[in-house]
């Protein structure tokens, strides 16, 4: 099986953005989850929002992906608008910054198919942590669920204790928790643990290459293509 990694602008490519939004809409409803901030589509009209997309290269479709959503004040964050509910610090905490300084890495989801072949949730973590110096963000933030923090963390997010309940709180719905993250050094992820570092750092310098990846369904090409495009005619 061959999968390409891509990042697209989304509003530069309504077909791959439609795909990818079907896609997280069923891995929600598969978990029984039908109104979370982050499956709202109002991002698509966000000309800062880059998708990073796991892409069969025999048919187009999208088998996992995630999202890299600036903040500006015309689109707040997903992580702000669902935090907002239950702890009203979190506008306080973002005031110092202005448009374009900081992001959300978000609506993350993989195929059973890919997680077949050993591509899980940690490669879609990687490669967005790994484009993030080319936007030039102060701060990287993100949400997590118990079962995705330790990943979350070894990649070099943090938890942002003073807020919720020592950073967490009930999302997105009852009974769910979810932590609020946030990684302060983007170019240097002193936090993150060395391998992951060091695999993040290696996709950073490759921009484009391929590998070759084994799970339990056999042998995977992935064919990496992780510089983000420039919009044209336009400030960034």
């Amino acid at each position: 099986m061959k999968v390409k990694v891509r990042i697209v602008r989304a509003i530069d490519d309504v077909d791959a953005t439609e795909k990818y939004i079907f896609g997280h809409h069923k891995v929600l409803e598969s978990y029984g989850i039908t109104k979370v901030t982050s499956a709202d589509r109002s991002w698509a009209l966000n000309p800062h929002v880059y998708l990073i997309l796991f892409e069969s290269v025999e048919d187009q479709r999208i088998l996992g992906g995630g999202r890299i959503q600036l903040r500006t004040q015309n689109f707040p964050l997903p992580f702000e608008l669902a935090v907002r509910e239950i702890d009203p610090k979190i506008e306080e905490y973002l005031s110092e910054f202005k448009d374009l300084e900081v992001a959300e890495y978000c609506g993350l989801w993989n195929s059973r198919e890919v997680a077949g072949y050993g591509i899980g949730s940690i490669y879609l973590v990687r490669v967005g942590i790994a484009i993030l110096p080319q936007l030039n963000l102060k701060k990287l933030f993100g949400l997590s669920s118990p079962v995705t923090l330790s990943i979350s963390k070894s990649v070099g997010y943090e938890v942002i204790s003073i807020l919720g309940d020592n950073g967490s709180f009930y999302y997105p719905k009852e009974g769910l928790i979810a932590t609020a993250l946030e990684i302060n050094d983007i170019d240097e992820l002193s936090k993150a643990q060395d391998t992951e570092r060091s695999y993040i750092f290696d996709l950073r310098s490759k921009i484009n290459f391929n590998t070759i990846e084994s799970g339990p369904k056999g042998e995977m090409e992935l064919q990496f293509e992780l510089q983000i495009p420039k919009p044209e005619n336009e400030k960034l």
